[in-house]
């Protein structure tokens, strides 16, 4: 294991920008627990790093295929379960684009697990590679029908060369986190330069990862993916409603959720960035 490296005042900051191409409306009550039986909107947002590397990616959200994927029998009960509405703006692909980011520069895309509104434009970037948990991969891999419904996975949004581009991060060399992320304790390092650390989420999805990262403006960041649905479950420490236990692993996703409170205590100077957080994204 390699020593502490990561974040310290040295480390050229990520400028971090913050998109999203839709959304999904749900109860506000199954996401957290004794909230409201409201229906609420939960943006699927992704992230651009504006890195020394190039630009890099923390998921690529719906893009226009997810309902090209969705389309037939069973996959159209995800379109019923969670009502998908896709914004004007465009893909991620489409607002690269607009800043003037072609596809094609975008070389590293980071996916923090395999469920659709994360991969759905995976196939946009040609030139990328994919940083993705193993396990994570190993979990959805081959699925079909049923059984890629049940983890709410589209296989079409996969391109057919993801593994001759994909690396693993449990090959990534794996580094100590400085006692300021604790209880994070340990990360892969992505790049092999210290810049992105990437750390288990574990329970949501199998594999589940997120980021840690220095960003200009908000300081130490951690990219939480799902590790929990809104900024608030993770202040309170209210885990989704006991409804949606057939989701995930529910002892990991309790204990992530119990690490990201401690995190959020012990140094709150981290932000934490939950994808589907409503707080997030009208900041």
């Amino acid at each position: 294991m390699r020593p502490e490296c990561l974040l310290c005042d040295a480390m050229p900051p990520v400028k971090l920008t913050l998109m999203t191409d839709g959304f999904c409306r749900q109860l506000e009550g199954l996401s957290l627990r004794g909230a409201p039986w409201r229906v609420m909107r939960f943006e699927a947002l992704s992230a651009l790093l504006e890195h020394p590397a190039g630009p890099i990616l923390f998921d690529t959200g719906y893009s226009g295929r997810f309902f090209q994927e969705t389309r037939r029998w069973p996959a159209r009960l995800h379109r019923w379960f969670t009502p998908v509405r896709l914004h004007s703006r465009g893909s991620v692909m489409r607002q690269l684009a607009a800043m003037g980011i072609s596809a094609s520069v975008v070389r590293h895309v980071f996916i923090s697990h395999f469920h659709a509104d994360h991969i759905g434009g995976l196939r946009d970037f040609p030139e990328a590679l994919f940083h993705c948990s193993h396990a994570a991969w190993q979990d959805v891999a081959g699925r079909e029908g049923f059984g890629a419904l049940r983890r709410a996975f589209l296989p079409g949004l996969i391109p057919e060369d993801f593994m001759q581009r994909v690396r693993f991060l449990e090959d990534a060399p794996c580094v100590r986190l400085p006692d300021r992320f604790s209880p994070f304790a340990e990360a892969r390092d992505v790049l092999g330069d210290g810049s992105l650390l990437a750390v288990d989420l574990p329970g949501h999805a199998v594999g589940q990862m997120g980021l840690f990262l220095r960003d200009q403006e908000r300081g130490p960041t951690l990219l939480a993916a799902d590790g929990a649905w809104s900024s608030e479950a993770i202040r309170s420490r209210r885990p989704p409603s006991r409804l949606v236990r057939f989701l995930g692993d529910w002892r990991a996703l309790n204990a992530t959720l119990e690490k990201l409170h401690r995190l959020h205590l012990a140094h709150p100077e981290v932000t934490i960035i939950p994808t589907h957080c409503p707080e997030v994204w009208r900041s």
